[in-house]
């Protein structure tokens, strides 16, 4: 009786409510899109070009930092020449890095 009723007051952003509450979300969203996301995919299809153009005598660093010299490439593996008379296979996918030509023969 003595007490009124209190109501809470409505926002300045009440019209537009669903569209501003995901704002946020959507901004976070694009943000990460253009810091993470998109970087990514630009250094995945680097790698994937390099893949493609292997060719023989080409000098290479392989994931676990083994450098040599390909000796024979096929769809999926790589035989690399390590040393005089030794050669590994390794996969496609384990070539990290692409040396300049004459680049074992300096170290």
């Amino acid at each position: 009786m003595f007490i009124s009723n209190a109501y809470a007051q409505s926002s300045i952003f009440s019209g537009g409510g669903d569209l501003m509450s995901f704002l946020p979300i959507i901004l976070m969203f694009v943000v990460l899109y253009f810091l993470m996301i998109r970087p990514q995919m630009k250094r995945q299809k680097e790698q994937k070009s390099m893949m493609d153009a292997l060719a023989k005598n080409d000098e290479v660093v392989t994931a676990g930092g083994v450098l040599g010299k390909v000796v024979k490439v096929t769809e999926a593996y790589v035989t690399i020449e390590i040393a005089n008379g030794t050669e590994i296979v390794v996969q496609k996918v384990a070539i990290t890095m692409l040396l300049p030509k004459g680049t074992i023969k300096a170290i």
